[in-house]
């Protein structure tokens, strides 16, 4: 059979790295590369197979796969390889097929088990914080996020490792903060409306429209995905009262895993009911308080104890699940987890409403005029925006 040798289609991402191909052998299924750092790797030939990126297997306009891996023979295996000039890895497969890798897609997606511990080292990182984190809050000028993509880059990078930021000098206006907003990609659309206003209302369809003290909670846990970054900017704020307060709830999280490993495995497997109802809508959602992802990092918090449900959960299980339940309210409270500010007129606070809980403390409306103005943006407009900042910035991420 004929060897057939298309263009190879680039990913929108540049791979780079120093090591070179230093030999290639076979064994079994697997094609191995011997690095120059004496590093081994190991591809399965379905793995290869299935990242073949040339213009029969990947669409080139769009980059995206069009061959199935289900329509590789069963059988199939590598007839031969070759490093190129340029260092790339090329094979040729016992359905004639060729395909081409360059050195730093594979480094990229080595699975052996030190490559794979230094890509997961090398992600942005979290960090967590309490008390000790408000003065290193970092603010942002508003006229500098509209002007400058390294700014707005920056900003998103704050908003993603710390899950909180200040913005300042903002325009005191309605809708002012749509301007930011706008930099990065689309609102989050809610039954509270595209930019929502926070201020008592004489007929309120949540505790966030009255004066009374609204302690530490996610918003919309009534959903089954939360939305993600909150916006949260101040028009006038002469009232009395109405401190913002922010508890990083990974670092309650953390804290509870470390110290109280039986209530967190309680509070990570437990589904919580939360409830949002009114005369137009009825949104409810069951979760954990705490949910981990695949590599058992804490991923998501929610919580809103003026939204939540009785709990459903077995008789024998009903005492340690109020246990955790407890204990995490108790741990919110606990001012060590507190960054408190009052905001001003023109402050606005970005954070993430899936990791940092928000409270405000009760104000007095016959003392002055309270109005912020809210709105919502997905956590994936936001790191789809920071990668191709970077890629436009020509940082490496």
């Amino acid at each position: 059979m004929a060897t057939v040798e298309p263009d190879t289609v680039e990913d929108w991402r540049v791979f780079a790295t120093d090591q070179t191909l230093a030999r290639i052998t076979q064994a079994g299924e697997d094609t191995i590369v011997t690095w120059s750092d004496g590093r081994e790797t190991a591809y399965h030939r379905f793995f290869l197979r299935d990242n073949c990126t040339c213009s029969h297997c990947y669409l080139p306009l769009t980059r995206e796969q069009l061959f199935e891996i289900t329509d590789a023979p069963a059988d199939l295996s590598v007839r031969s390889t070759a490093v190129a000039a340029d260092g790339a890895l090329n094979l040729v497969w016992s359905d004639g097929h060729a395909s081409r890798y360059a050195a730093g897609w594979l480094r990229s997606h080595a699975s052996d088990a030190t490559s794979r511990a230094e890509r997961h080292a090398a992600r942005p990182q979290s960090f967590i914080w309490g008390r000790e984190y408000a003065d290193a809050l970092q603010a942002f000028d508003y006229a500098e996020i509209m002007a400058d993509d390294r700014v707005l880059w920056t900003w998103l990078g704050a908003l993603r490792s710390a899950g909180l930021t200040q913005v300042k000098n903002v325009p005191a206006e309605h809708h002012a903060l749509l301007a930011p907003i706008a930099r990065i990609s689309h609102l989050r659309e809610t039954n509270f409306g595209r930019v929502f206003d926070v201020k008592s209302k004489p007929v309120a369809d949540s505790a966030a429209y009255t004066s009374v003290l609204l302690p530490a909670h996610t918003d919309l846990p009534t959903r089954e995905l939360q939305p993600g970054l909150q916006f949260l900017h101040c028009l006038v704020n002469d009232a009395v009262g109405g401190e913002s307060i922010f508890v990083d709830g990974f670092a309650i999280g953390e804290a509870m895993r470390a110290e109280h490993p039986d209530e967190f495995a309680t509070i990570t497997t437990a589904p919580i009911a939360f409830w949002n109802r009114d005369d137009r809508t009825d949104y409810r959602w069951s979760a954990p308080l705490i949910a981990l992802d695949g590599d058992d990092d804490i991923s998501e918090v929610r919580f809103a104890n003026f939204l939540r449900g009785p709990i459903d959960a077995p008789a024998q299980r009903m005492g340690e699940v109020y246990t955790a339940l407890r204990l995490f309210q108790a741990m919110c409270r606990d001012p060590k987890y507190f960054i408190e500010r009052r905001l001003g007129s023109g402050d606005m606070w970005a954070f993430d409403n899936r990791r940092v809980l928000h409270a405000r403390r009760a104000f007095d409306p016959q003392t002055g005029a309270r109005h912020l103005q809210g709105a919502y943006v997905d956590r994936d407009e936001i790191n789809s925006r920071w990668r191709v900042l970077a890629r436009e910035l020509g940082e490496d991420v």
